[in-house]
């Protein structure tokens, strides 16, 4: 029995300091009994309690009010208050306290008519009931009967109600069913003629709510419930708001009750008073309720969700999270919680609805309410009993839950809320309150264990669904009204109004002794009673069905593929069968399984299958299968193992060993330490746990063996491993732990003392042995085998924590680099070990403290363990040290062996053969992505770096693709980046470091070293690369040391003898320019021109920047006059005019030496010799070429405007319109600006201060002069406009697809120069890329545009009168183009794998790098270069410093202007003339020595070449030279192989000796120095350089569209070909091919020659050649068979063309210039589609070229008038001329009413038929008309539908025996020549 109050207290209002102001505080009057039960102490702090908003006096009377305040002791014990508050008046007369005497008058009734007088103020009195039961109503009743007593002064005494209410008792909870309605059902009376019933509910655990759940439903709404109860498990803090007190208790009572079978056990105040509300800032969670008055004081809080009642709405602050209930459960209860609140809902849309039914009341109501939660719970925590791990059982039970099992099990481990929840306290005290196996049992247990199944089948069933949560229901409203029968109530009310009537008195002040006296003899009744404890009815609480048993909802598709598993237990027993060429084939199979859950759980389970005793003993290669495959499953084993494959393959790794000499065994357990799980303290509690609970019921199960039993420290035996859900369906059979337990309970008050103590004492060694075995274990996995590892180690992820230990430098270089953390300058291995063996030892410590606390073992055990754990770690220390040394001398596995690459001659190895792992680095078509083909890789094989390149050579792990040697290289120079990299990729082998080297060939190394390669070696290879990319000097390049290694003392001899007079040449001109130049080159460079022998000293580095800066003036003195030249300057002129400048000035006719030292006045511009030693600008060559009527002493006047003294000088003249291209650097601040501001007003004064640039005006004026057009300038032709739009349409190829291109061309091409007088250059562009419209932005064109820099020429205003024009233009900095590049780089050859990236990621990063709008950039200003030119201005470009951006559009000018260029001679003339002799800086951009490391790879001329082939791809028949040439250019460039593109300058080339060593130093070197003669060489054994589509049009001028929709991504970028590497070094990629040609046996019936071809791997050029190549390569092998010397395949070429022709002319046509020849002059000839127009309607044909449109008939538009490549292959087929005697278009009348068609005819003699197809490429014949048939051939006449323009005579008839063919040729010639062949076909006959 219970006491049903504990006390009464009766208390008052109290007047607060400031007298006057209302305000005051509680004042206890009396309590009862005044002394604390000894079981119960009086609680503290009730009298804030009763006044939650403080105690105040009030102007009227208010009605009693009545709430339960809950307060809760130091022990978690929950004290109900139950407070009634009325108001009594205050009288100043009034004594504060009532004395005893009055009570008499207490039956003195008031009169109703004595009414409250106005002014009168009312002071709050408050009754108090304290309780530790929750007994509301009943609370209520007895209140208000106290109070009724007073107010309407009925004539019982007080104290003797209150004596009567301390002194109940009711019976306690719990139990079953009451034994009679008496002991559960209590009827009490508290002497005032009242009765009520108290029931008491049949179970404790369950909470009591009567309609509290409802209520908060209704006054928050489903969604807002659910966000509290989520919060509230997850341990938020929630705060209600409400203006009424008993509204905040239900609320809280509510809430707690829906998380029942979890309690909260965090701060619970349901009502908080106002003094106490600093209490919400608490940092843990709380449930409190608050008035609404104190909302204010609520909006700092942050961090609160925050529930107002009477709003309705829960306010979520933007810093908490709530985790959702995880799917489908929270729409599962969300739909339920619709259908009990809302029965409606479902018959809302029904035509024809019910009757309404009666909805349950509100008290049924809440059950159903609870009942939906209790079956979430149910659902939450199904199975849950089957992850408790009972650690002991006596003397009282422990007992662990198994979190990470039960997550994986459930599918759950993502799950945010689950996860918490089970991490919060709440589920602690779930654990050890329900864990317990023998207790009594509760609704909830019967429904986890019973029910689960049932809902699941209900799932989908609404309606069952309901009706399953209306059972539960019932029950929990039995359960808290067992009796509902006899639930009357006969308690007083006060009367209507009673409050607002005078009160006859105060409350009495009671009398303390009587009231003490009924409780004393209460209190001696009581004990006199027998104890009426009723015994709890106990029972083994039911497990529910097994995990495993439940269907896992989000298990993986294929997880539980048959197929796999059975892949996994062949390769397995494959393994143990020693079968290992099999196991080795299944393995990739198998490792891409172990992916899958299933196939884990598999291996572990066929592996148990393999161990007996504890033990097995493999040898080398089963012990590394068996590694790999475990380390597979452990790779992707979170921290938690939540799925138990740790756990199962923990027994396993002490259990799989190898012998590696006697007495030396290694375990698997060190190759398997560097997963993560090992360190997780989580894991070793739940696998120790597991354990413990096995062994201790072994204790139980068998006690025969209970002396082996405990003390044994017994490896673990396959039941244990795996995870519980598995373990029950192991032993069904038998009976679980908790079973063995629950039956252990129930016996144990039946055992003796002695027996206990022995029980306890046999439990306790059993955990302890238990603790030991694991400290060994743990020392197995957490020790690394090399303890020089835990060097590195030690610095990583403070060791102190462990928070991952590895013996492997995977983990490792996750942390960063491993070369950082090289310890060097410390020796102290020793020490290191300890320090990791410390480490170790704390880890174990912490572990054991841990969980020996928690199972009971005695302090005097846990003391023992402490001592013996850094011993046990000593031990193993030793014993590892040993394994790891024998170890070492394993012999290596068979790894495949190094693949030596072939080397240039010349180039030599610098670092042998480094085993490495080359990795995939995103590039899909290498690693078998979705382009498909074979993963080559990740491949194994060595790294070599030689003196010319970095090259990779080995094979793909991937067992499967076969033997392909993967090679993939790039030249040393072109590395742009490295950087070290960590890896994961799992091998055959673990992997240390790795390194990333990317280079600007577009080659990416992604290298993982092999744990063979040390890292001192990976150091070696880093330091040797760096210095060979970034030789001291140029001379450290490979083009100058190939070779010259071996004959390093001969060479300068030969050279001598050779050339006597080169190496004083190079000294006399260095020195001569030395002394020209004068004071700031002497100052600036101080060293001696390096001869021949000095080659391996170091050149001081070039400056970074210009080296002429323009503020130092020239003494006039030092310049030599252009005439003077000495005798030994001869020489070096004649070697400047060999230079490829001057033969291009020549040709252009520009002017030769010998006219300009004669000045020849009639020529406008003359060569100048005055930069022959370099004096004025050291960056331009010696010869330039000047207006005729500039002296050479001005020069050097004017070249100090512009930047770097690269002044104006003229590189090109249009042939035609006869302007002129000049180049030079970038204006100087007091160049042409400061000319055009200053020139309205000059001034005498002024002109000789700036005198510089009025030589400037001159030269320009002079440059006008010289131009043909600038005498018309006052005729009517001076607009552009007025330029003729057919001169212009007639000399330009615009790339447009109209048919017929003119009206295109000459839109364009109109008005072309002034309409960009800046502003609109780039402005809105044509669709096709070709400038905008034109518009008339000034009426006269100008003579000369000079385009220079936007931010240069700010400011610039240009006169009208001016002559010259500025075009400002805004172009890229080379940073940008710098910046460009690496993002490009990163677009084409990712570096990450290609899974991390989006297929549309490559496109994203290519825009964002901007190169293609780069390129569009210079394709546009180029064409608009070009269209000046073309239409007679001449141009002047000058930007930045005339070497870069100047260079690429200069050069791109003269390529499309001029087709000469377009010829392989003539680009080799471009390339030296703009960009060797005119300066660019190839040294400085290419960052080819040390000095230009910091400022990085700059791709300027690489950037050139691609708007090459842009124009390339858009007209293939303007260029003699092919794509492929463009690339080795473009490889070449960087790759130092050749000496062309060193240096940065002419006269560093001369300072060198470079510049003319080649006449004299040819023959004596094999290689070649120059890629020019390279490229000669070559073109002379193969047509790899060779276009043959190349048919030139004369004079053909090329406008490229330029949009970035009409470029293309330059394959050079993405292609690679991993068979050979980079096809660029010929010598190196026409290897291996070679045989295949030759496999056929001579004589023998051929076989096929059919191979696949990879992309990616094989290069498709060399495998799949175009028909011309493969024809040439098939006539060579031929003519070699015959023993005939085979002629050059150029002369072969040539032949056909000409045979081409001749059989042309022969047929009557027109000579065509070429084989595949075009004029129609608008076209894009590029392959295509285009429009043929004749009578018939316009016909779509492809085709290659289109016909000659020359003749002046329509038909000629249909006329295919020559044969297509297709009849080209017929060249080389020897039979075939015979089966074509004569073909031809012929008009064919059809049969009768049919009309006429053009036909292609061919005449066949030796077949003797005519026959016809559709057209000339039609390889299908449409019919044969046979010759045999035929009796004549006469002439014909036009029928109806004939070709009407045709002439009459051109009509033929062929009569045969079956019907007359009518035929008509194109002319009257044609038709004759039809007529004889066919006539003499048939006299053949």
């Amino acid at each position: 029995m219970a006491r049903l109050a504990d006390y009464f207290v009766l208390v008052a209002f109290g007047p607060g300091p400031r007298a006057g102001s209302g305000e005051g505080h509680g004042q206890i009057l009396q309590r009862f009994p005044e002394k604390d039960w000894e079981d119960n102490p009086f609680p503290q702090g009730i009298e804030l309690f009763c006044q939650p908003s403080g105690w105040q006096l009030c102007p009227e009377r208010n009605p009693p009010t009545f709430f339960i305040a809950v307060l809760t002791d130091i022990n978690s014990e929950r004290h109900y208050c139950a407070c009634l508050t009325f108001w009594e008046p205050v009288e100043p007369s009034q004594a504060p306290a009532c004395t005893g005497e009055e009570e008499e008058e207490a039956g003195e009734r008031p009169s109703p008519s004595a009414l409250v007088p106005p002014s009168q103020l009312f002071a709050p009195k408050t009754l108090v009931l304290v309780s530790r039961l929750d007994h509301a109503e009943v609370f209520r009743n007895s209140l208000g009967l106290i109070y009724t007593i007073h107010v309407e002064g009925l004539s019982v005494a007080l104290e003797n109600v209150i004596g009567n209410l301390l002194t109940c008792t009711i019976p306690i909870a719990g139990g079953s069913q009451p034994d009679s309605v008496e002991e559960g059902a209590r009827t009490i009376s508290l002497g005032a003629g009242d009765r009520q019933v108290i029931q008491t509910p049949l179970t404790d655990s369950l909470p009591v709510s009567c309609c509290s759940v409802a209520l908060l439903f209704r006054q928050l709404g489903i969604t807002n419930v659910l966000a509290l109860f989520c919060a509230a498990l997850t341990e938020h803090k929630i705060l209600f708001l409400s203006r009424s007190y008993q509204r905040l208790t239900d609320a809280c009572r509510g809430l707690l009750a829906l998380l029942f079978p979890l309690r909260y056990s965090f701060t619970y105040v349901p009502i908080l008073p106002a003094q106490l509300l600093e209490v919400l800032s608490t940092p843990t969670p709380f449930i409190i309720g608050v008035n609404s008055l104190f909302q204010a004081e609520t909006q700092e809080l942050l961090d609160v969700i925050i529930a107002d009642l009477d709003g309705g709405t829960v306010t979520v602050p933007e810093c908490v999270h709530i985790p959702p209930l995880p799917e489908p459960l929270h729409s599962q209860t969300h739909s339920a919680l619709c259908m009990v609140l809302d029965p409606e809902l479902e018959l809302a849309d029904l035509a024809f609805p019910p009757p309404t039914t009666s909805s349950s009341s509100l008290k049924m109501q809440d059950k159903e309410l609870r009942a939906v939660f209790l079956r979430l719970f149910a659902q939450l925590f199904q199975g849950y009993r089957w992850c408790l791990h009972i650690v002991r059982i006596h003397p009282e039970p422990v007992i662990r839950f198994h979190k990470a099992a039960f997550l994986g099990q459930r599918g759950l481990v993502e799950d945010d809320f689950l996860l918490k929840v089970l991490e919060g306290m709440a589920f602690a005290g779930f654990v050890s309150e329900r864990g317990v196996p023998y207790r009594p049992t509760d609704l909830f247990d019967e429904l986890v264990a019973n029910e689960v199944k049932r809902m699941r089948a209900d799932e989908n069933q609404p309606h069952r669904v309901l009706r399953h949560v209306r059972e539960l229901a019932e029950q929990l409203y039995k359960n808290e009204n067992p009796y509902p029968a006899v639930a009357m109530h006969k308690v007083q009310r006060p009367g209507e109004g009673s409050h607002l009537r005078r009160a006859p008195r105060p409350f009495p002040r009671l009398d303390e002794s009587t009231v003490q006296w009924i409780i004393d003899q209460a209190t001696a009744k009581l004990q006199g009673a027998p104890p009426a404890v009723r015994v709890e009815k106990k029972a083994t609480v039911p497990s529910g069905p097994p995990m495993a048993a439940i269907v896992e909802r989000n298990g993986v598709v294929h997880a539980n593929s048959a197929r796999r598993l059975e892949v996994v237990r062949n390769c397995i027993s494959y393994v143990f069968e020693g079968k290992m060429l099999e196991a080795k084939k299944l393995l990739p199979a198998v490792l891409r399984a172990l992916k899958g859950r299933a196939a884990r759980r598999c291996l572990t389970r066929e592996l148990h299958l393999h161990v007996q005793q504890n033990r097995a003993v493999l040898d080398h290669q089963q012990f590394d299968f068996v590694v790999r495959m475990m380390n597979c499953c452990l790779q992707d084993c979170t921290a938690m193992d939540e799925h138990g494959i740790a756990a199962a393959l923990l027994p396993l790794v002490t259990a799989f060993c190898r012998k590696l000499s006697p007495g030396v065994t290694q375990f698997a357990y060190s190759c398997v330490q560097e997963h993560v799980v090992w360190s997780t303290p989580q894991f070793w509690e739940a696998m120790f746990y597991g354990d413990v609970q096995t062994h201790i019921r072994a204790l139980y199960l068998e006690p025969a063996s209970e002396e082996d039993g405990p003390t044994a420290k017994g490896e673990v035996g396959p039941a244990e491993g795996g995870t519980p859900g598995e373990e029950a369906e192991e032993e069904e059979e038998e009976r679980s732990a908790l079973d063995v337990a629950s039956e252990q309970r129930r016996l144990w008050p039946t055992l003796g003392r002695d027996t206990q103590q022995e029980l306890v004492q046999k439990e306790e060694s059993t955990v302890f042995s238990q603790a030991i075995h694991y400290a060994n274990r743990m020392s197995y996995l957490l020790l690394p085998l090399d303890s020089s590892k835990s060097r590195l180690l030690r610095e990583r992820a403070g060791l102190g924590d462990l928070e991952s230990m590895s013996n492997s430098a995977v983990t490792n270089s996750m942390a960063g680099s491993v070369a950082e953390s090289y310890d060097t300058e410390s020796g102290f291995e020793d020490a290191e070990t300890s320090d990791v063996a410390g480490a170790v030892v704390r880890f174990i410590n912490r572990f054991v403290d841990k969980v020996c606390t928690e199972s009971g073992v005695t302090s005097e055990h846990l003391k023992g363990l402490h001592v013996m754990v850094p011993d046990i770690v000593q031990m193993h220390i030793e014993t590892l040290e040993a394994v790891h040394r024998e170890s070492k001398r394993l012999p290596p596995i068979q790894k495949p062996k190094l693949l030596r690459p072939s080397l240039l001659p010349g180039e030599e190895c610098v670092l042998d053969g480094l085993r490495v792992y080359l990795l995939p680095d995103g590039r899909e078509e290498g690693s078998g992505g979705s382009v498909g083909g074979p993963a080559l890789l990740p491949a194994e094989g060595a790294v070599f770096l030689t003196t010319y390149r970095v090259i990779f050579t080995g094979m793909p792990t991937d067992p499967l693709v076969g033997e392909q040697v993967v090679v993939r290289s790039f030249p040393v120079a072109s590395l742009t980046k490295e950087k070290r990299i960590s890896v994961q990729a799992h091998m055959d082998q673990f992997l240390q470091d790795g390194l990333q080297l990317r280079s600007c060939t577009f080659q990416l190394l992604k290298m993982a070293f092999d744990e063979e390669v040390g890292s001192e070696s990976a150091e070696v290879f880093r330091k040797h690369l760096h210095k060979l990319r970034y030789p001291p000097d140029v001379k450290g390049t490979f083009a100058f040391t190939a070779g010259s290694i071996h004959t390093a003392g001969r060479q300068p001899r030969t050279a001598k003898e050779k050339s006597p007079s080169l190496r004083t040449l190079s000294r006399n001109l260095v020195k001569n320019a030395k002394k020209t130049i004068g004071r700031q080159y002497v100052t600036r460079k101080k060293y001696n021109p390096p001869s021949w022998e000095q080659r391996g000293q170091p050149v001081p580095p070039e400056d970074q920047e210009d080296e002429i800066s323009v503020s130092e003036e020239l003494e006039p003195s030092t310049l030599t006059p252009a005439l003077a030249l000495k005798p030994s300057d001869r020489l070096t002129m004649n070697s400047l005019v060999e230079r490829a400048c001057c033969r291009d000035y020549q040709r252009l006719g520009l002017g030769t030496l010998s006219s300009s030292l004669s000045r020849a006045k009639s020529e406008p511009f003359r060569v100048t010799p005055v930069n022959r030693m370099y004096a004025i600008c050291r960056s331009y060559p010696g010869l330039l070429i000047v207006p005729q009527s500039i002296q050479d002493n001005t020069l050097q006047r004017i070249s100090r405007c512009y930047r770097q003294n690269r002044f104006p000088v003229v590189c090109w003249r249009s042939g035609r319109s006869k302007a002129v291209l000049l180049r030079s650097g970038g204006l100087h601040g007091k160049g042409v600006v400061g000319l055009f501001k200053a020139q309205n007003a000059p001034s005498p004064g002024q002109s000789q201060a700036d005198s510089s640039s009025l030589e400037q005006e001159k030269y320009l004026q002079a440059v006008v002069s010289a131009m043909p057009r600038h005498a018309d300038a006052a005729s009517g032709r001076n607009t552009l406009s007025g330029f003729s739009s057919v001169h212009m349409a007639s000399h330009g190829k615009w790339g447009s697809i109209r048919a017929g291109g003119r009206s295109g061309a000459s839109n364009l091409g109109v008005d072309v120069g002034s309409r960009l007088a800046g502003k609109d250059l780039l402005g809105p562009p044509q669709p096709n890329g070709a400038p905008s419209e034109p518009g008339f932005l000034r009426p006269q064109r100008a003579a000369l545009y000079i385009i220079g820099d936007k931010a240069q020429l700010k400011g610039v205003r240009p006169d009208p009168l001016q002559q010259w024009e500025l075009v400002p233009i805004e172009v890229f900095e080379v940073r940008q183009v710098k910046a460009s590049f690496k993002k490009l780089l990163k677009a084409c050859v990712p570096g990450c794998p290609a899974g991390e990236q989006s297929p549309t990621s490559y496109l994203r990063l290519l825009e964002e790098s901007e190169w293609l709008s780069q390129i569009h950039k210079l394709l546009q200003v180029s064409v608009l270069v070009v269209e000046l030119l073309d239409s007679g201005s001449s141009v002047l470009v000058s930007l930045e410093d005339g070497w870069d951006i100047t260079t690429q559009v200069v050069s791109l000018v003269q390529l499309l202007s001029d087709p000469y260029y377009r010829t392989l001679e003539g680009f080799r003339l471009l390339v030296e003339k703009e960009w060797l002799s005119f300066g660019h800086r190839f040294t400085h951009r290419g960052a080819h020595t040390l000095a230009g490391q910091s400022s990085g790879f700059a791709p300027i001329f690489l950037q050139f070449l691609d708007c090459v082939h842009q124009v390339h791809s858009q007209f293939p028949m303007e260029f003699e030279f092919s794509q492929f040439y463009l690339k080795f250019l473009s490889y070449h460039h960087v790759s130092h192989r050749f000496r062309t593109f060193l240096l940065d300058s002419d006269y560093e080339r001369i300072e060198l000796g470079l510049l003319y060593e080649e006449k004299g130093e040819r023959k004596s070197q094999q290689a070649c120095k120059s890629v020019w003669e390279y490229v000669d060489r070559l073109s002379k054994k193969t047509p790899v350089f060779y276009n043959y589509m190349y048919a030139p049009e004369d004079s053909e001028v090329l406008r490229p569209y330029s949009n970035v929709s009409n470029l293309k991504v330059w394959d050079f970028y993405t292609r690679e070909t991993l068979a050979e590497g980079p096809p660029y070094d010929w010598e190196l990629a026409q290897g291996p091919p070679e045989p295949l040609e030759e496999e056929r046996p001579d004589g023998g019936a051929p076989q096929s020659r059919r191979r696949v071809i990879w992309p990616c791997y094989d290069s498709r050029l060399r495998a799949q050649p175009d028909a011309i190549s493969r024809l040439l390569e098939e006539l060579q092998r031929l003519e070699t068979e015959l023993g005939r010397p085979s002629e050059r395949w150029k002369e072969t070429w040539e032949r056909v063309k000409a045979a081409q022709r001749s059989e042309a002319r022969q047929d009557g046509r027109s000579t065509p210039s070429s084989l595949l020849m075009s004029s129609v002059s608008h076209h894009r000839r590029s392959l295509g589609v285009y429009l043929q127009e004749g009578p018939v309607g316009s016909t779509l044909s492809l085709s290659l070229d289109s016909d000659q449109s020359s003749s002046s008939t329509p038909s000629s538009g249909r006329q295919a008038a020559r044969r297509s490549t297709s009849t080209l292959y017929s060249q080389f087929q020897t039979a075939e001329s015979e089966n074509r005697s004569y073909e031809g278009t012929l008009y064919k009348k059809g049969a009768f009413m049919k009309p006429w068609k053009a036909r292609w005819f061919v005449l066949d003699k030796t077949k003797h038929q005519l026959r016809y197809y559709d057209h000339r490429v039609d390889t299908e014949c449409k019919g044969i008309i046979d010759l045999a048939e035929v009796e004549s051939v006469t002439a014909g006449t036009p029928t109806m539908g004939a070709p009407k323009t045709v002439d009459e005579k051109a009509f033929f008839d062929v009569k045969t025996t079956r019907r007359v063919y009518n035929f008509c040729a194109q002319d009257v010639h044609l038709a004759q020549q039809w007529v004889d062949r066919l006539q003499s076909c048939l006299s053949d006959a």
